[in-house]
């Protein structure tokens, strides 16, 4: 397995990160969503890159004290060599440093890889949203506290 660095989102990432997103989503994002996202002043995205290129990315909103995952996507071609697993693991790094107190993310009911790599990671589930994606799926809402317990 090369070795897979991790960056904040840079211009130049834009269109491999949209690249990856038409790939990996039914109902992708468009180019301007996540060039959009990059000028977000509460946006915040990391890029998986393995030899300059990118393989990944994943993209939160931070709102006061609380992370909203919006997006993590990894190359097709790529899954399940742990890219996904280590960008959540620095996204959650550069939150604790923030001081951030939870991180929220939104899960279909029928992805249970996801929910598992999720769950690993001591996200739990918080609720339910009825037909939150297009196709009418239901979501689960996964949470998972920042703060240190004392």
């Amino acid at each position: 397995m090369a070795m897979i660095s991790i960056h904040n989102m840079s211009f130049q990432d834009l269109p491999a990160i949209h690249d990856i997103n038409q790939r990996s989503f039914s109902q992708a994002w468009s180019y301007q969503a996540i060039q959009d996202e990059f000028f977000n002043e509460f946006a915040h995205y990391l890029v998986a890159k393995i030899k300059d290129q990118a393989v990944g990315f994943i993209g939160a909103w931070l709102v006061l004290d609380e992370v909203q995952i919006t997006n993590i996507a990894v190359d097709p071609s790529l899954r399940r060599m742990g890219i996904a697993k280590a960008l959540i693991d620095q996204l959650i790094k550069a939150m604790k440093i923030r001081q951030m107190a939870v991180i929220y993310l939104e899960v279909r009911v029928s992805n249970f890889a996801a929910i598992e790599l999720y769950e690993s990671f001591g996200f739990t589930n918080s609720g339910r949203r009825k037909g939150f994606y297009s196709d009418g799926e239901d979501a689960f809402i996964m949470a998972l506290s920042l703060k240190e317990r004392s």
